[in-house]
């Protein structure tokens, strides 16, 4: 549910401690480091050694805190290597080496939180556009309104700079939007009247008056919202796994650290393996270029819901796609417009757009949004009657006017029957007739066009790595083989229910990594079937985008290949740091383990590697 006042969560002691935490233990750190430093220099070595431990405890109490935490949850870190290389320093004397690794680790946790507000800054700016009042309209007042209460059919007033609050459709004016918080397209939109505006976009252009087409808890940008707060809070399985490495790796530290000091019998050498040993490849650089690569995807109009998803989305390699409102626009067009003698195209449309003004059927809007183009005046329809999936009739004006299939009509009309020849569904062409005062006025031709971007969109995510593409679709065979064949795809299944859609799925998934991609409501199981689910999110059905794993924001399917390629290189980059990390920091304890690297010298390279990773990790920012 849209919240309808501003939020001002409390600061409770966890989250004060994340948020000033870091920045604090550094301070005391930096600060013990140097006046210690100042105190050695002046030959007081026991102030020096005090101040250097006084400034090492703080850290290695906040550090068993988070450490007993964790064992709480059932989870055992590699936070356990720093506490014990801390402690030992402590405990043998080395005082500064435990000071240098306190200050690193206090570090490293800043480093951390500020590389992660780097990585959340795209999807957390979405948070930060919900509106929470706007101006609706009351008989010939304005009253400004919690956006909770707007209803369907309500008409608003939306000023300059505004957020759009809700869905609807443009009634006066020409409203120029802003679309770049859902599209990440910068360049503005202008929508005329009877246009279609997504909530969350920003008006640019003069104030223009909007009629809500759903409530706002059902609008767009309140699914984007609740997506991205689940985005927002899950773990990835790959930062999972590197929880089930990190048990291995600390492991292997105390190993080493153990065999050393038995070996040498310096237990020196042993602090400075378990001081050189570093977690942060394992702990840092996975999540935070996992939500690196969600914050990337969402500037480029995808939604990716958690990091399960954007590592699934790597594996993928067979793509199964839905035909209606996916490969194609969803809302057919008028091709053609055949009429009778007595009737011009523009009376055709004017009338059957006008009473369509009462239907909710698709093509409604189609022939709705052609004579508002078309510049016509639509008259109100009264003493409706619809048969759904057959035909609507009523009073449009003085006229009496049915519109519907070739049997509905013809039931309803005396003469011109010769049109209704023209209904015959074929090539994918879809036809309406339209009667008039008992006389077959016209039949309206209408096709559902492909996507402008749908072929290259194709190729993109052949040459990003998919191996079979499949159209899947609950229209006639003959109408998805037509689209398939000029699209070029591996397969063509038509006539398919929902199960039919979900049966697909699970055969390909035997046997690869699948992803589905749909719009409809049809659609929903089949995108909760597959490895990932994609909905088209700006105009698909609710169901299929809270069934789906990824949402396109933006009403077309290129971003699709972008959010491919952003999911595999995020993998790749999460890789790199973490094995990258883990070497260089074997190699550290090899060296330290044989005398060559003391325990100062080891925490200053723990550093530069916790550094190296995570500045890595960043790099699937870009």
């Amino acid at each position: 549910m849209i919240r309808t006042d501003p939020v001002h969560p409390r600061l409770t002691i966890g989250a004060a401690y994340r948020r000033f935490g870091p920045r604090l233990l550094v301070g005391i750190a930096l600060l013990s480091l140097v006046l210690g430093g100042w105190f050695w220099w002046h030959g007081e070595a026991g102030s020096s050694n005090l101040t250097w431990t006084l400034g090492t405890l703080p850290v290695l109490l906040a550090l068993f805190g988070q450490i007993i935490a964790s064992l709480r949850r059932g989870d055992v870190g590699l936070d356990v290597v720093a506490a014990l290389s801390m402690s030992a320093a402590l405990a043998f004397g080395e005082t500064l080496a435990g000071n240098v690794v306190a200050l690193m680790y206090a570090g490293g946790q800043l480093l951390e939180s500020f590389a992660e507000a780097r990585a959340r800054r795209e999807i957390t700016e979405l948070l930060g556009r919900v509106a929470f009042t706007t101006m609706r309209y009351c008989g010939d007042t304005l009253e400004e309104v919690p956006i909770a209460t707007i209803r369907q059919g309500d008409r608003l007033l939306v000023r300059q700079g505004d957020v759009v609050p809700v869905d609807g459709h443009v009634a006066d004016g020409v409203a120029v939007l802003n679309l770049s918080a859902l599209t990440g397209e910068s360049i503005p939109k202008s929508l005329s009247r009877g246009g279609e505006v997504l909530s969350g976009s920003t008006l640019v252009g003069a104030a223009f008056d909007l009629i809500a087409s759903r409530p706002a808890a059902e609008s767009t940008y309140a699914g984007i919202v609740r997506l991205v707060e689940a985005a927002q809070a899950s773990k990835s399985p790959m930062a999972r796994l590197a929880d089930r490495y990190a048990i291995g790796f600390l492991a292997l530290t105390i190993s080493i650290a153990a065999v050393t000091w038995l070996a040498s019998g310096d237990p020196i050498r042993a602090l400075a393996v378990l001081v050189v040993a570093t977690p942060c490849p394992l702990i840092l650089a996975v999540p935070v270029a996992i939500i690196s690569g969600i914050s990337r995807t969402a500037k480029s109009g995808i939604l990716v819901k958690d990091g399960a998803a954007l590592e699934a989305l790597a594996h993928v390699r067979t793509a199964i796609l839905d035909k209606t409102g996916t490969l194609t626009r969803g809302r057919p067009t008028i091709t053609a417009i055949r009429t009778g003698e007595r009737f011009t195209d523009k009376e055709v449309l004017g009338l059957a757009a006008s009473l369509d003004q009462a239907s909710a059927h698709v093509m409604a809007t189609s022939l709705i949004q052609a004579a508002t183009d078309a510049g016509l005046m639509l008259l109100p329809p009264a003493e409706i009657a619809e048969l759904p999936g057959k035909g609507i009739e009523g009073t449009v004006g003085r006229r009496r006017v049915a519109i519907g299939g070739d049997t509905y009509v013809r039931n309803r009309s005396t003469g011109g029957h010769m049109l209704l020849h023209e209904l015959d569904n074929h090539d994918g062409v879809q036809s309406v007739a339209v009667a008039v005062d008992g006389f077959v006025a016209g039949v309206i031709l209408l096709q559902d066009q492909l996507r402008d971007d749908a072929r290259t969109t194709l190729d993109a995510l052949r040459a990003a790595g998919i191996e079979r593409i499949i159209l899947a679709s609950g229209d006639m065979t003959h109408i998805a083989q037509k689209v398939g064949r000029s699209l070029g795809v591996d397969e063509i299944l038509g006539d398919l229910t929902p199960e039919g859609k979900v049966v697909a799925v699970r055969r390909e998934a035997a046997t690869r990594p699948v992803m589905m991609v749909g719009d409809g409501v049809n659609d929903a199981p089949a995108l909760a079937a597959a490895d990932v689910g994609v909905a088209m999110g700006a105009r698909g059905a609710a169901a299929s985008s809270e069934a789906a794993s990824v949402v396109l924001l933006v009403d077309e399917l290129y971003p699709l290949s972008t959010a491919l390629g952003i999911a595999r290189r995020t993998r790749t980059i999460a890789l790199q740091s973490v094995f990258i990390g883990l070497g260089l920091s074997i190699v550290g304890m090899i060296v330290a383990a044989f005398g060559y690297l003391p325990p100062v010298q080891g925490a200053l390279l723990q550093e530069a590697i916790d550094v190296a990773v995570i500045l890595n990790a960043l790099r699937a920012l870009r």
